[in-house]
């Protein structure tokens, strides 16, 4: 009976383990946050300093963007308790939830968040960390709180969600310059038809939480599917730079894969947002969503593969 009573304590403790780290992993939202990291480490490698491949300050890189990343987005939720909570795609996350104290969140993403910026202000240089401390304010001090007053937040919001790109730049030139900023650019301009279509998805939760973040204040309109489209041809022009500032190469067989990949993707990425235009549905606003997951990478590691 005592030994019975031992292991079932024992697992118990396990599964009080495997749910704390779980409820870890949502605070900081962990999907999300590689994805923003991974093109953090893309503009690093894509740095002219950076001439080989060093796995050591790859993998250091990865770990302070993934604490940054997780800062932000834990203040993200423990500022918006009360919202999350009112929405169904996010009323499980542990804060709102109730699964995680407030004053829990905020140790976490202040730990984390210090310890982010220090392992690139150490390894790397202050000026990524500085950046870095940038993007992390700006998106849980003035972006998050501008939601439900304006759909300038969108706007806002996508500067933070940008900035991973000049931070990886940085981190791997020791400076700021053209090909941090076009990164920078292609990120910025990427986010809108990508965050319109999950806000396209997510209307009646965002509404209900008193979010504005649609272009349009009548909600998904056919001038908000116009603004997806827009927006999508804008990163064709602006995917090409690359290559005529020398960042990226043309002139052999890898350029050549590279560009069709860039014109690929774009032409990809246009097609669904004209769909959404076109049918003005959910299912249509998914597909742009996840295309647009789709997209970044690929035209990421099209830039890295001709890199010069």
């Amino acid at each position: 009976m005592e030994k019975r009573f031992e292991i079932s304590n024992e697992n118990y403790s396990s599964l009080n383990i495997g749910a704390k780290i779980s409820d870890y992993l949502k605070l900081i939202k962990v999907s999300l946050s590689i994805m923003v990291v991974f093109s953090s480490v893309i503009s690093y490698l894509l740095a002219p300093k950076v001439v080989e491949y060093d796995w050591k300050m790859i993998i250091l890189l990865f770990i302070a963007g993934m604490l940054v990343t997780g800062s932000a987005n834990a203040i993200n939720q423990v500022v918006e308790k009360d919202t999350d909570a009112m929405m169904k795609r996010t009323a499980s996350r542990p804060v709102a939830a109730g699964r995680m104290s407030v004053t829990e969140g905020w140790a976490f993403a202040v730990i984390t968040g210090i310890a982010g910026v220090f392992l690139l202000g150490y390894y790397f240089n202050w000026l990524s960390a500085g950046l870095a401390l940038f993007s992390m304010f700006l998106y849980a001090f003035i972006y998050t709180p501008l939601k439900k007053v304006n759909a300038i937040a969108v706007l806002v919001g996508a500067i933070p969600g940008a900035l991973p790109c000049l931070i990886g730049w940085a981190a791997g030139n020791d400076k700021l310059s053209t090909g941090g900023w076009v990164l920078f650019a292609v990120q910025f301009l990427w986010q809108f038809p990508h965050f319109w279509a999950i806000a396209w998805i997510a209307h009646g939760d965002y509404t209900k939480a008193g979010f504005r973040l649609l272009p349009s204040e009548k909600g998904p309109t056919k001038f908000t599917a116009l603004q997806t489209v827009a927006w999508s041809l804008l990163l064709l022009p602006v995917t090409l730079i690359p290559y005529f500032i020398g960042m990226c190469s043309y002139s052999d067989v890898k350029g050549a894969i590279s560009i069709a990949m860039i014109v690929l993707a774009n032409l990809f990425m246009i097609a669904r947002c004209m769909g959404l235009y076109k049918k003005m549905d959910v299912p249509s606003a998914r597909k742009v969503m996840f295309g647009s997951y789709m997209y970044l990478p690929i035209v990421l590691l099209a830039f890295l593969l001709s890199k010069t």
